[in-house]
């Protein structure tokens, strides 16, 4: 059988999969796929819809998008940078899963600062406080009161009370 042109996310999916320490099986019943169509992608002999690699890559915890580009689902030149980032962040055997999503946050917060949008395919799910919206510190490096707490003002937070 001839293969079509996916053989390149085959084999980055084979490697993704080694990578997560994953058997095929494994991947196939957390995917919701069966695992022959499985092999088949890899081998490159079948080509997934977009559904089949966002349930993939959510197994694997990659980004669905960049499965599309190398499916050719997304162009390749869009967003290039910003994919093989992600990419490098989520394939980074050093880092914790918790470590590869704080930085996704901050890249993200760092992306949407400089005017460019948010992911279309859900990777980084925890909110993303705003630019500035870290505690600020007092010149004795300690945190700074939150106005209106000691005076008396509406924070519209919970309140402590005596007791």
């Amino acid at each position: 059988m001839a293969s079509l042109n996916v053989g390149g996310l085959g084999e980055y999916l084979r490697e993704q999969r080694r990578n997560a320490q994953l058997s095929l099986r494994q991947l196939a019943d957390a995917a919701g796929v069966s695992n022959p169509y499985l092999s088949q992608i890899e081998r490159g002999l079948r080509k997934p819809s977009a559904e089949v690699l966002q349930q993939v890559a959510k197994a694997l915890r990659i980004s669905a998008e960049t499965l599309y580009v190398r499916a050719g689902i997304l162009d390749a030149e869009r967003d290039r940078d910003e994919v093989e980032t992600r990419a490098v962040i989520l394939a980074d055997p050093t880092l914790t899963e918790r470590q590869k999503q704080v930085l996704l946050q901050i890249y993200e917060s760092f992306r949407k600062e400089n005017g460019f949008g948010g992911t279309e395919d859900g990777e980084v799910d925890a909110a993303v406080p705003e630019p500035g919206a870290a505690a600020s510190t007092s010149k004795g490096g300690r945190p700074a009161e939150r106005p209106g707490r000691e005076a008396g003002g509406d924070d519209s937070g919970p309140r402590r009370t005596a007791g």
